[in-house]
């Protein structure tokens, strides 16, 4: 996998972290590494590096492998406003403390 100096560090261990479950989810589904790489069309040796985590892998190959998986989804919904914490919390600081009517 070659070095991508770009990437943070926690989130080239997200990728290998989702590279591993695409892995599994694909060997408990019974789908072999060709008949994978068919399906996506790209080689055997691409899917090893989107199942290994590799950051260069097009975001295009990764959507179809989710839905090969039936996991399609959970990537549409990877950013989704209800589950952005970080959002909600700032939204929440930004509420006023107290609200005052405007007197005509």
């Amino acid at each position: 996998m070659p070095e991508a100096a770009s990437i943070p560090l926690p989130a080239a261990h997200a990728l290998r972290k989702l590279g591993r479950d695409l892995a599994l989810a694909r060997r408990k589904r019974g789908i072999s590494t060709e008949d994978m790489a068919a399906r996506l069309f790209i080689s055997r040796s691409t899917l090893w590096r989107l199942e290994r985590g590799d950051p260069t892998i097009a975001s295009g190959t990764l959507a179809t492998a989710a839905f090969v998986l039936q996991l399609h989804d959970r990537l549409a919904n990877l950013a989704a406003p209800a589950t952005d914490v970080l959002a909600l919390n700032l939204d929440e600081r930004r509420l006023p403390k107290r609200i005052r009517r405007v007197r005509p």
